[in-house]
């Protein structure tokens, strides 16, 4: 289902991918700095959601401004909380490289303002910790911040996201954390001698198991 989300004086392009048979919590997915919502691994990961009874709902915000992407899907998470079509208990919020960023920074201001009940989680694929080859300074104070769960599913050889790195930072977190290594594969997901198609399984699999381990455990 395609819609149009306000935002300021203009609209973002998104779309609900729907489950025939709702559970209560829904994924809120962006893509990185280059592409739209329709970049082949958000929409695998959304159809895999969907049929798996999680609603998806991925977004394009085009920019290279951090701080205007975390409003526009600050934004979305307003439009899903107050949706009258579907009525859900929870939102995850994911992202691809620089939307995981955005979608770090947004848990990080709703925190500030008190308003984090409606979220259950973060997913952060190819976090981008770091530039390439300038491993000293990382991006990693929103999530220093954060309480809520974190799974992050990153390659071993992202050139973004040195594997010691991200590990030093996640024993820093106070937010229950699990780290899923692709091995040997890049900044895009990309690993010799693998298709697409079978690396995406491994990641679709892994960001629902995950999830579905947190709904449960907020279910106890």
């Amino acid at each position: 289902v395609k819609v149009k989300i306000p935002f300021g004086n203009k609209y973002l392009d998104a779309t609900f991918s729907v489950p025939e048979k709702m559970s209560a919590y829904g994924v809120i997915l962006t893509h990185g700095a280059g592409g739209d919502m329709n970049f082949p691994h958000l929409v695998s990961l959304a159809a895999y959601l969907a049929s798996h009874g999680v609603l998806c709902l991925r977004f394009t915000c085009k920019g290279l401004n951090i701080a205007y992407r975390t409003k526009a899907f600050k934004a979305v998470v307003e439009y899903l909380k107050l949706s009258d079509d579907y009525k859900l208990s929870g939102v995850f919020l994911a992202g691809r490289s620089m939307g995981s960023r955005a979608a770090a920074s947004v848990i990080r201001h709703l925190s500030q303002e008190d308003d984090v009940d409606f979220i259950q989680g973060l997913v952060c694929l190819s976090y981008p910790l770091h530039r390439p080859k300038l491993q000293s300074k990382l991006r990693d104070e929103d999530l220093l911040f954060i309480r809520c769960p974190v799974l992050f599913v990153s390659g071993s050889a992202d050139e973004m996201c040195e594997k010691q790195l991200l590990e030093g930072v996640a024993s820093k977190m106070k937010a229950p954390k699990k780290i899923h290594w692709i091995d040997k594969a890049n900044h895009g997901m990309a690993v010799k001698g693998r298709t697409a198609d079978d690396v995406m399984e491994e990641i679709n699999a892994q960001v629902f198991s995950w999830l579905r381990e947190i709904i449960e455990l907020e279910q106890k």
